[in-house]
């Protein structure tokens, strides 16, 4: 037969067990059962299965049932309290050994450190996670899973993972997910507010915030995107050449908002925040450099620039 006229492999679904059906939990169980994976869910509470077992999934009696039917087990539960309690009697009695552990279960870098180890302790491979979306934008390849740990994991597993979402693999390092996760939400929430700030004081002149909205888009995805992208390598040398605007010069824009602020009544505290964070990098000498220099200020003294 000629090799182009040769068809390719059908590749049958892999079985996957999702421990825990919260919001979250359920969205995976979901887009997991929508691309035809065998799904296995299990809930400390039964009847918040009932949704996922409608759809097809079979129901585990048991977290040591559930961990049993598959050689993936994605865990996304309260905290890591909940997790170990649920797995704990399961890796005593060795049923987590050679499962791929795929621990979507918010917490911190040392955390996900401790787990690793504890998973590798069990035979365990481990890949943790950090879901980068809510419930309803799990299933879409738009939507970003961050994952760090075991890459063996993660390309034996590829296609149930690629169900949740885009995996974005960070490194081995089995705590750079959360800690990525962290920073992002940081920077999510840091966003809301300077966007909620502006449209309180441009609102207070009457244009809606819709329109507001546009321009703003139009800034951060233009403008704002290029000012990261040239400020980033400038962060991991440690040298901010001034070329495009100072520290100085921001300093006097900011009192520009500060101004126009209250005087249309609007709280100012977020601004004067600001300021006052570029007011203590230009102390330290870095007046005359670009932004990117304000993060030596909120760095811990003594830090690296790069990791």
């Amino acid at each position: 037969m000629n090799a182009q006229n040769t068809p390719s492999p059908v590749t049958t679904p892999a079985p996957a067990t999702v421990i825990g059906l919260g919001n979250m939990g359920s969205a995976l169980a979901a887009a997991l059962l929508d691309r035809g994976h065998p799904t296995t869910v299990w809930n400390r509470t039964p009847e918040k299965a009932k949704a996922q077992a409608d759809r097809g999934a079979h129901v585990a009696a048991t977290p040591a049932e559930a961990v049993a039917a598959s050689g993936l087990v994605l865990a996304c539960v309260l905290d890591y309290d909940a997790l170990h309690t649920v797995l704990d009697p399961v890796a005593e009695a060795g049923g987590l050994a050679g499962k791929s552990l795929v621990n979507l279960t918010s917490g911190s870098p040392e955390q996900a450190e401790e787990m690793a180890a504890w998973a590798a302790a069990h035979g365990a491979g481990y890949l943790d996670g950090g879901i980068m979306t809510t419930p309803p934008g799990v299933g879409s390849p738009e939507m970003m899973f961050l994952y760090s740990g075991s890459e063996a994991v993660l390309e034996t597993h590829r296609p149930a993972l690629a169900a949740l979402g885009d995996p974005l693999y960070l490194g081995a390092r089995p705590g750079l997910a959360s800690l990525y996760d962290s920073a992002l939400l940081g920077l999510m929430w840091a966003t809301f507010a300077g966007w909620l700030h502006g449209t309180a004081v441009v609102t207070a002149d009457g244009p809606p915030a819709t329109d507001f909205t546009r321009v703003a888009l139009r800034w951060l995805t233009g403008a704002v995107s290029g000012f990261m992208t040239t400020y980033a390598p400038q962060v991991d040398a440690g040298r901010y050449p001034g070329d495009d605007a100072t520290v100085d010069v921001q300093i006097t824009a900011i009192d520009h908002l500060v101004h126009a602020a209250r005087a249309r009544g609007v709280d100012t505290s977020l601004p004067e925040l600001l300021r006052a964070t570029m007011e203590r990098a230009a102390a330290a000498g870095h007046g005359q450099d670009s932004f990117a220099s304000v993060i030596e200020v909120l760095r811990a003294p003594g830090a690296p620039a790069t990791p």
